[in-house]
């Protein structure tokens, strides 16, 4: 009996050496500071090495010159995505230091897995959990005690801005960064159910501690949509409640304050959440509030991915099967909605927990401030305008084709999965061309680009001759919505949108008037339905019938002589 309890002490003193030395930064300095890239990294590999359930991968690479990781928790041993969803697993994604100045996520997820590595808490045995422990690494290295200066601590952290000054949550779906690249491919090779991507917010001041941004569910659709709606969203916030955090939607107001309500965040593709809708995850942006102490901050994003492990785990059949069924009725669906408008018809009450807002002379300027008087808190139903109705129904083509030249955009797809052969040899086909009849483009750059909007499209029925090498694409495969976003150039966060296609907006050909006057003469003399068109046009625009370099221009681009890729998208849908 002696000899049993002298084991059992000698355990518990090794346990707890072992304990203290997993204690986090975060800890030791009661709240008041983060880890840095280098601890975070180094503290992850102590876990690999110590408990046989923890494994850490180098991913794919960053701007900042250094990998990606991937720390897995897999219970059972088994760090195999492919093995691991044949044994039904759910798969839970966590993406921490988007924005490096909010490293909220880095420090709980550290935490969170030392915790269940060494019994303090459970996983359940259906649950993966799949963490990047700090995805803006070129952030993270830029660390500053000035950033955020709104925000509550912790006493220094890194940069919103990458390795080359981008916005990683704006950067998902065109993928400029390497950091988005290897995020691709972690996010394909994971497959997750649920994604969550920890934030913290900016904005109205209010009591509440963490707030929640979830994919938007009617662009979710479906069942899924309805389930996200109806159970997931108030599970979690049933959970959070039992942990006692009130949880809101993400305070996206409108008007000075947020008691007049706000809407929902219609997340496009470029932005993390708007992403894995495209592939039928369930996703999440928690956003805790700045102005809460860094220790609330922390804890509370800690207590809500617990809260997502217990839900999904309750609910892993019905997720598995929501996510399978919509997998499979994708590849048949007939049309996609590429546009999301907020319904300003409908709404929802929910209770905001707010502070007065008052106005007081600046110190400043000497003209009335926002103020918030936190002596004053109230507790209040909002308007909360939830729905987005959906817009620029697009019919789905048979497949689509895109010439190799295009290597930028056919690298991006393969990034992603997409299913696609090549033409083995030079082959016609009848196909359907757009024509970039109009657009309109922001007159000052955005994360890199000059983006379009309001595309509007001519259609032509041609018959083309392909490469061998071009790309065929079937649209009978998951990535249908992600195809379909990308590819149809009046999408909000198209390729197109995002200048990949620019060339074509460029006329390369041209023609010395002076020598076609003559050549457009002749043909002219040979077109009587030309000559008639032109006709029309001088009679019926009076500019134009003044202008001899309009009408030379407009016998030009009427004629076989004009050059055809000009304006011309070269993504062609097979009907």
């Amino acid at each position: 009996m002696k000899r049993l309890f002298h084991i059992a002490l000698f355990c518990c003193i090794c346990y707890a050496a072992g304990a203290q030395d997993l204690v986090t930064r975060f800890e030791k300095t009661q709240g008041q500071e983060t880890a840095t890239y280098a601890e975070c990294i180094s503290y992850y590999r102590q876990l690999d090495k110590r408990f046989p359930q923890i494994s850490m991968r180098e991913m794919g690479n960053t701007d900042a010159g250094i990998p990606l990781h991937l720390v897995i928790y897999s219970s059972s041993g088994d760090f195999n995505f492919a093995s691991l969803r044949k044994k039904n697993k759910r798969i839970i994604l966590v993406n921490n230091g988007i924005h490096s100045g909010e490293p909220d996520g880095i420090d709980a997820s550290m935490m969170l897995l030392r915790d269940l590595a060494m019994g303090k808490k459970k996983l359940p045995d259906n649950i993966v959990l799949a963490v990047i422990p700090i995805y803006n690494i070129g952030g993270a290295l830029n660390r500053s005690a000035d950033y955020r200066v709104d925000q509550n601590g912790p006493a220094a952290f890194g940069s919103r801005g990458n390795a080359r000054n981008y916005d990683l949550n704006r950067d998902f779906i065109k993928a400029d960064s390497r950091n988005a690249r290897s995020f691709q491919q972690i996010y394909q090779l994971t497959d997750p159910d649920v994604f969550i991507d920890n934030h913290v917010s900016n904005g109205a001041d209010y009591q509440h501690v963490i707030t929640l941004l979830s994919t938007e569910h009617n662009k979710m659709g479906g069942a899924m949509g309805n389930f996200l709606h109806k159970e997931f969203e108030p599970g979690i916030y049933s959970l959070m409640k039992e942990k006692g955090y009130d949880l809101v939607p993400y305070v996206n107001h409108f008007g000075e304050t947020p008691e007049n309500g706000w809407i929902t965040y219609a997340d496009g593709p470029r932005y993390s959440s708007g992403y894995t809708t495209l592939f039928h995850t369930f996703g999440f942006v928690p956003e805790t509030h700045m102005l809460k102490p860094y220790p609330q901050r922390v804890q509370a994003t800690y207590a809500l991915m617990e809260s997502f492990i217990s839900y999904v785990s309750l609910h892993s059949e019905e997720i598995k099967t929501l996510r399978a069924q919509t997998k499979e009725q994708e590849k048949t669906q007939a049309t996609f909605p590429l546009e999301w408008n907020v319904d300003t018809t409908h709404y929802s009450m929910i209770s905001f927990k707010g502070y007065a807002a008052i106005h007081k002379p600046s110190d400043i300027s000497g003209q009335p401030r926002l103020y918030y008087d936190r002596t004053k808190p109230f507790d209040k139903q909002v308007k909360f305008y939830d729905n987005v109705v959906a817009g620029n129904f697009v019919k789905k083509p048979a497949a689509y084709i895109i010439p190799q030249g295009w290597w930028n955009v056919i690298d991006l797809l393969k990034n992603n999965n997409v299913q696609m052969r090549r033409f083995t040899q030079d082959t016609t086909i009848n196909v359907d061309t757009y024509h970039i009849a109009d657009y309109k483009t922001l007159q000052r750059p955005y994360e890199g680009h000059y983006l379009h909007n309001n595309v509007q499209v001519t259609v032509t029925k041609d018959v083309m001759q392909f490469r061998k090498g071009d790309y065929y694409i079937p649209m009978n495969q998951v990535a249908n919505r992600y195809l379909m976003e990308t590819l149809e150039p009046t999408g909000g966060d198209s390729f197109f949108a995002w200048n990949f296609f620019d060339p074509i907006l460029a006329r390369k050909e041209g023609y010395s008037p002076y020598v076609f006057e003559d050549i457009a003469a002749e043909y002219l003399r040979s077109d009587p339905s030309l000559q008639k068109e032109l006709k029309q046009k001088q009679t019926a625009d009076s500019v134009f019938a003044k202008s001899a370099d309009a009408q030379l221009r407009f016998v030009y681009e009427h004629s076989p002589y004009a050059e055809p890729g000009y304006m011309r998208y070269p993504v062609y849908r097979v009907n």
